[in-house]
């Protein structure tokens, strides 16, 4: 399983706080460092079954100085919103677990994170 964190995120910190207490097996993306490119998005928000804007944080400083939230959610507008949460790493939502039988979730709960537990191996 594959959890993409920021070390300062407190979600992040209590994901990984419940996966070690499960025994699980994980690798730890920092993704404000190892930054996923506009197609492991794409790749991303397919398993999650989400649109771009659905995963963006449109509280952090980038969103408002790129105006996001007056972008069109729409079909056309998905390439600029990928783009965006390419360029602008923060702005995706975290953490984001994909599971070993490919099931992605946001964790942003215990229920989540223990959702993700039941898809991956032990």
């Amino acid at each position: 399983m594959e959890i993409w964190i920021n070390p300062a995120c407190s979600k992040c910190r209590s994901a990984l706080t419940l996966l070690d207490a499960e025994g699980a097996e994980y690798t730890v993306r920092r993704y404000l460092e190892d930054v996923p490119g506009e197609d492991e998005i794409r790749a991303v928000l397919d398993r999650l079954g989400l649109e771009p804007w659905d995963i963006t944080r449109t509280q952090e400083a980038a969103a408002k100085e790129l105006g996001l939230k007056e972008w069109p959610r729409d079909a056309a507008s998905r390439d600029r919103w990928i783009a965006a949460l390419a360029g602008h790493p923060k702005l995706i939502q975290r953490p984001i677990i994909t599971a070993d039988d490919g099931t992605t979730l946001v964790a942003r709960s215990e229920e989540a994170v223990r959702e993700a537990l039941s898809h991956s191996k032990r």
